[in-house]
């Protein structure tokens, strides 16, 4: 099938069509293509951006990019950090979190950018930009999309599958009509990379109180990302910044403006909290800020889309490859729909204590920190939740414990030595003693490992991380019906 231009031009219809080339895009079409998916990205900049606002790479995040080979040249490019303090006495202290990624790394989205677009490239993914999408529609076989070149042309594009991954004023989202229902928490809110003539004594520092809120993250190259809040100067997003201004909330909340110089990017932006009802209609699915957004405390935002795009790549490949059914696609918005609400909800509880009035709550606030600080408890809860190491899928009634759960990096005996490195093959990964000739029937879509050390239980883990069946001691004929129900019917399938 084939879709056609405004000059009656036709084209071939592809696999699948990510629009928009942010990090959640990034992953996603890398993915496809890593499993022989034909995947084309639209993004309608024409040229690579260096500003950009998040900062921050969570522990997860990092585990996810550890099973794409990526982790650890971006953490050269970055700046570690075991602890976030929003604000006084409260310690969110990531080096406790059982990982290989024990913190958050601070380094900006264009290093994240770049990585994930070179890997795409490589695996083949087509890129086009300068390419602005109009229009989405779609039909029971496919989806088509309305695009306009560089140049104004139109023409429409046809794909099996659509995925918007296009910001917060996805246009994939408002051709299909799809609301996203929520409201405007905080105003004018203040953007700046500086360079510092005095760094701040913590790498991440957050000042608060009457007055407003200052955050100060480096870059790893002597630059600097603030976000500020004057609680008395809330102009309109377009109203232009100084760098006086910047100057002025810094000093009222932190005491010193640091002799900070040379912006390089001064911005303002209003914060919603928003949450699109459904993460997918018919062949068409939303990911990132085109499916939820809010406030940037915590850093959540960029490392939920690039989890959504991890959770969705590899079940749109197992459908398009044909050994997995349609009702998989549903388990999208099913596992992801509550991960974006309960980020909407530690943001706002952030946003709400940094910035509240009121002298009463600001005392109840400290006292509510001081306790849960010293029960520390509350303080490494709160941790795996903002990292992303706490997150789990519901799991069908009487599953193993395990299963819907983050794996953590299993060593392995032989090569690969470890779960995460097995993972990079892009697909699942059966962990057990006396495995390998079972799983030989699906070898396209599983590598079977024994673990290094004492497991007392196998595991299926899925391409994402999770684990998606275990058992002590299966026998082979479980370990068959587990695999077929998970993988299809045994044989090779065209990849």
């Amino acid at each position: 099938m084939a879709g056609g231009s405004a000059d009656g031009h036709r084209t071939p219809i592809r696999d699948v069509l990510v629009i928009g080339a942010g990090p959640t895009g990034l992953v996603l079409a890398g993915d496809l293509a890593e499993s022989g998916v034909d995947v084309a990205v639209l993004e309608r900049r024409d040229h690579e951006s260096h500003l950009t606002r998040a900062f921050g790479v969570h522990a997860r995040t990092l585990e996810q990019l550890d099973a794409r080979g990526l982790a650890e040249e971006l953490i050269s490019t970055g700046t570690p950090t075991a602890e976030m303090r929003p604000f006084s006495r409260v310690h969110i202290d990531f080096s406790q979190l059982r990982t290989r990624f024990p913190f958050m790394l601070t380094t900006p989205q264009w290093q994240v950018e770049r990585l994930l677009l070179r890997r795409a490239q490589n695996a083949g993914a087509e890129f086009r930009r300068g390419v602005r999408a109009t229009d989405v529609r779609q039909d029971r076989d496919g989806v088509d999309v309305d695009v306009r070149g560089p140049d104004g042309t139109p023409e429409t594009l046809r794909a099996r599958y659509v995925v918007g991954t296009d910001g917060a004023g996805s246009t994939v989202r408002r051709s299909l009509g799809m609301p996203f229902p929520g409201r405007p928490v905080v105003t004018s809110v203040l953007l700046a990379d500086v360079l510092l003539e005095r760094p701040p004594a913590e790498v991440l520092r957050f000042a608060s109180n009457e007055h407003g809120f200052t955050f100060f993250a480096p870059f790893g190259d002597g630059w600097y990302r603030i976000i500020g809040w004057d609680r008395q100067a809330q102009l309109p997003d377009d109203a232009p910044v100084t760098l006086d201004e910047v100057r002025e909330i810094t000093e009222l909340t932190v005491g010193d403006d640091l002799g900070m110089h040379d912006a390089r990017w001064l911005s303002r932006f209003h914060s919603d909290e928003r949450q699109v009802p459904h993460y997918r209609r018919g062949r068409v699915f939303l990911a990132g800020d085109a499916a939820h957004i809010h406030s940037p405390l915590g850093g959540m935002g960029m490392n939920t889309g690039m989890q959504d795009a991890a959770n969705l790549s590899w079940k749109l490949a197992a459908v398009l490859h044909g050994w997995a059914e349609d009702p998989l696609l549903d388990s999208y918005h099913a596992e992801r729909y509550p991960v974006g609400r309960m980020v909407l909800r530690v943001s706002h509880a952030l946003l709400t204590a940094v910035i509240t009035r009121s002298p009463l709550i600001r005392a109840l606030r400290a006292g509510v920190a001081s306790v849960a600080h010293q029960l520390g408890v509350v303080e490494a809860h709160v941790a795996r939740g903002i990292s992303g190491i706490g997150i789990a899928y519901r799991a069908p009634w009487c599953s193993h414990p395990l299963t819907g759960r983050r794996v953590p990096d299993i060593r392995l005996a032989g090569v690969p030595g470890r779960l995460y490195e097995a993972l990079r093959q892009r697909k699942f990964v059966l962990v057990g003693r006396d495995t390998a000739v079972v799983a030989e029937s699906w070898a396209d879509r599983v590598v079977a490992a024994a673990p290094a050390g004492d497991l007392r239980f196998t595991l299926l883990v899925r391409p994402d991380g999770y684990a998606a069946w275990a058992a002590e001691s299966p026998s082979a004929e479980e370990l068959r019906r587990v695999l077929e129900l998970w993988l299809g019917e045994p044989g090779p399938h065209q990849v």
